[in-house]
């Protein structure tokens, strides 16, 4: 699967345990970040370096405030300058 991104076979089985087959491995390089982290912590604290819980924190894996998963969007809450028609006017 990894030199293709197409399904190579309609086995609906065969299917099915590649999709879990890839959910598994990303769930291990998921899992795998924040233990070379702590690691690294770990090693920094062995050589006598402060490791500060404030500053770890900044080097989560799993930072969002940057992150924008459906793009900026900027709500507008004024009114509008010109009143909304709310009435249809039909000609008799």
């Amino acid at each position: 699967m990894f030199a293709s991104d197409v399904l190579q076979d309609n086995d609906p089985d065969h299917q099915e345990k590649t999709i879990k087959f890839n959910e598994l491995l990303a769930n291990c390089l998921i899992f795998h970040t924040p233990v070379d982290i702590t690691k690294v912590a770990n090693d920094l604290i062995d050589e006598g370096w402060e490791v500060d819980p404030v500053d770890l924190a900044t080097v989560t894996p799993y930072i969002t405030s940057k992150t924008r998963r459906f793009g900026t969007w900027h709500l507008d809450m004024e009114p509008p300058e010109n009143e909304a028609v709310g009435r249809l006017r039909m000609v008799a």
